[in-house]
């Protein structure tokens, strides 16, 4: 061995060295220090954990309002209920007052000459003290009221899992795009281990003579760019982590680890089989449906307003100049109220009503038309999908093996580094597309789940 070669070695092994040492002195001094403590602390989140996480009361936003909705509907239903209840009152008067007779027509005329009973009585105290209560005996009209308020509710509470469905849809998506990601980083530095295995290969066979400079640049060339490329996908890890959490509601500055892969689950479904689940199980259908029959009972609610109703009262309560001088006293009766004409307001509003009800129904049929679309798209999306899976893991078996070939001709001395740079160029490719079609086989999957409305099932 000469002693340049033998220089060229130290002149090597010394910094690999130091950078041993450095790192044995850091794991010694701090064990907290470095990836290895990031990832302990890190969030291990599969996709049902991260669905069940945003679906939690206090997970993703859309949920916490469609909850919040409920309580409201709820609240609207006790106030529809309140003119079918009974309503107690209770009041206690005191006052002093006079009255002109006259204004009343009472004149009293007296057989005394000269005497004139005074127009004007008082002043005097009057007390009264009374409980008061009404009951609506027969009223169809509000009974109807409170029938749709009800039908409200299950509208609402429908509605959550609707808002459930699109919630775990969404998340599922986000959770997927980070999937991606995560599998772009692990390509990229697979790119770079290989860059930097054919580097010292060039850089080899320039030091034994069978290479040359320029072979040993145009490694370096592209060992740079992988890392360029490397940084790149880990930031759009980063920012697919952090698009993740704010979808599932968690705070910004928790670290996630996936704990799922990108991986491939052939799906056998059949359009008319997708789409008759899809009618059972929308949630999206049946708070449509149920909006309808809520328009109905409003309708009805209007037209039943022509109909009598019948009212009991009552009062009991004492009364008198004060509350030593009172005496008890009580009313009681039932009222029969006969509506006669309001000026058209009634009929129009009914037309109002009758609009509104024909508006749900056109939603209700659009709505079963839009469902049957999507289940077709979502197929036609997962069929292309996977066709899109085998083509790529075939492309990615030849580039694979046209590397390995490049590489071992490359060794031999067949060939230049411009075949293995160019072989691994393709490889590349062929590993994005594959990336690139498992994302979108799964997103397909994702689809055709929220448009069957079994996505929560199929995610759990």
């Amino acid at each position: 061995m000469s002693k340049v070669t033998v220089r060229l070695v130290f002149a090597c092994l010394i910094p690999v060295l130091m950078f041993t040492k450095s790192r044995a002195d850091t794991s010694t001094a701090d064990p907290t220090l470095g990836q290895p403590a990031d990832r302990q602390t890190a969030l291990q989140l599969s996709l049902k954990q991260a669905v069940d996480l945003a679906l939690a009361p206090e997970g993703n936003a859309q949920v916490q309002l469609a909850n919040e909705l409920v309580r409201q509907t709820r609240d609207r239903l006790a106030q529809s209920r309140a003119p079918l209840l009974p309503n107690f009152e209770s009041s206690v008067l005191q006052q002093n007052l006079t009255r002109n007779l006259a204004a009343f027509g009472i004149r009293i005329a007296t057989p005394i000459p000269g005497f004139r009973f005074p127009e004007i009585v008082g002043p005097f105290d009057v007390f009264d003290a009374r409980l008061t209560v009404s009951q609506s005996i027969f009223d169809f009209s509000s009974i109807r009221r409170f029938q749709a308020a009800r039908i409200g509710v299950r509208v609402a509470e429908t509605e959550v899992e609707n808002v459930q469905d699109g919630v775990a849809a969404q998340v599922a998506r986000l959770y997927v795009s980070a999937l991606r990601a995560e599998a772009r980083v692990g390509a990229v530095q697979a790119n770079v281990a290989l860059a930097e295995t054919l580097l010292k290969l060039a850089s080899d066979q320039k030091n034994a003579g069978t290479g040359t400079a320029i072979e040993v640049t145009r490694a370096q060339v592209q060992l740079l760019n992988e890392r360029q490329r490397l940084l790149i996908v880990e930031s759009e890890r980063r920012q697919s982590h952090l698009q993740l959490a704010k979808g599932i509601g968690l705070d910004l500055d928790v670290q996630i680890q996936l704990t799922d892969k990108l991986t491939y689950d052939r799906v056998e479904t059949l359009a008319s089989e997708a789409t008759t689940i899809a009618l059972q199980s929308r949630a999206d259908l049946k708070a449509q449906g149920q909006r309808e029959e809520n328009a109905r009972l409003a309708y009805s609610a209007i037209k039943m307003e022509r109909v009598p109703s019948i009212v009991g009262f009552a009062d009991y309560g004492t009364i008198g100049s004060s509350l030593d001088h009172a005496s008890p006293t009580r009313t009681y009766g039932v009222s029969l109220r006969v509506p006669l004409y309001d000026g058209g307001r009634r009929d129009a509003r009914r037309a109002e009503s009758l609009s509104q009800l024909a508006q749900e129904r056109i939603k209700t049929k659009d709505l079963q038309r839009q469902i049957k679309l999507e289940i077709l798209l979502a197929l036609d999306n997962l069929r292309s999908a996977e066709e899109q899976v085998k083509v790529a893991e075939e492309g990615l078996q030849l580039s694979q093996q046209e590397l390995a070939q490049a590489r071992r001709r490359y060794q031999a001395g067949m060939t230049s580094s411009v075949e293995v740079a160019d072989a691994q160029t393709r490889l590349e490719r062929a590993t994005d597309n594959r990336i690139a079609a498992l994302f979108s086989y799964n997103l397909a999957r994702i689809s055709l789940g929220e448009a069957m409305g079994v996505i929560r099932r199929i995610i759990r």
